[in-house]
């Protein structure tokens, strides 16, 4: 999860996401060369004296400055394109979830089980523990499994929310009337915390999303004894 200091994206727990932090450290590394340069040029050009008023034009530096970018562009376009429908892929998933958000709390329902469907409130503060999250921890975690391609279907029943677990790359809008529908994939266990990322009214901070990632031989012992 994100703490108050840190200015990075979160550990990834699916591919997807690590893609995207490649991706993220790939541009930074562009952004950060063609700023050097820059700075480099315009320090030069304060510090130089020399200038040639019957200069009119230069094809050459011309032609230069004009290619160099879109080379750039070609190196920034083609592995953002790449995930961007990597993103959208649905191949085969194993587990589907339908998602609903309410003002203010999310409700779970696993369409390939009978019967199993849950609310998630949040806990309030005065009645946590101490080693809770405040904002963050709720009393019905969604528990899905590992190295399992899930689909997530969200969708909402009064105004626009957003389910998003930025860990895992999903972050898809709940839009009343709509299905909306996404995958991902998680490799890591344990707890990953997330929150509605759509303004959706005055208790908006308050409806949190907690995923517990666990084997998937415990997964279908949970889904027993539910």
């Amino acid at each position: 999860m994100a703490t108050w200091m840190n200015l990075n994206s979160q550990d990834s727990i699916s591919p997807l996401m690590e893609q995207l932090t490649f991706f993220h450290d790939h541009t930074m590394m562009i952004l950060i060369m063609i700023t050097l340069i820059v700075m480099y040029i315009m320090i030069m050009m304060m510090k130089n004296m020399y200038i040639n008023r019957f200069l009119l034009e230069g094809q050459m530096i011309e032609l230069i400055w004009t290619i160099s970018p879109a080379i750039t562009l070609i190196f920034i376009a083609l592995p953002s394109l790449q995930l961007l429908y990597l993103l959208d892929e649905i191949n085969s998933p194993l587990i589907s979830v339908k998602t609903m958000g309410h003002q203010w709390y999310w409700s779970y329902e696993f369409s390939d089980f009978k019967n199993v469907e849950f609310d998630s409130y949040m806990i309030p503060s005065n009645e946590q523990n101490n080693f809770s999250f405040r904002l963050l921890e709720v009393d019905n975690r969604l528990t899905l499994p590992i190295y399992t391609q899930i689909r997530m279907m969200v969708s909402s029943s009064d105004v626009i929310h957003s389910w998003t677990i930025p860990s895992s790359s999903v972050k898809i809008d709940a839009t009343p009337g709509r299905l909306n529908q996404i995958t991902f994939y998680m490799n890591r266990i344990g707890l990953f915390f997330g929150q509605c990322s759509e303004i959706c009214g005055t208790n908006h901070s308050f409806m949190p999303i907690v995923v517990e990632s666990i084997s998937p031989k415990y997964f279908i012992e949970w889904i027993k004894n539910l």
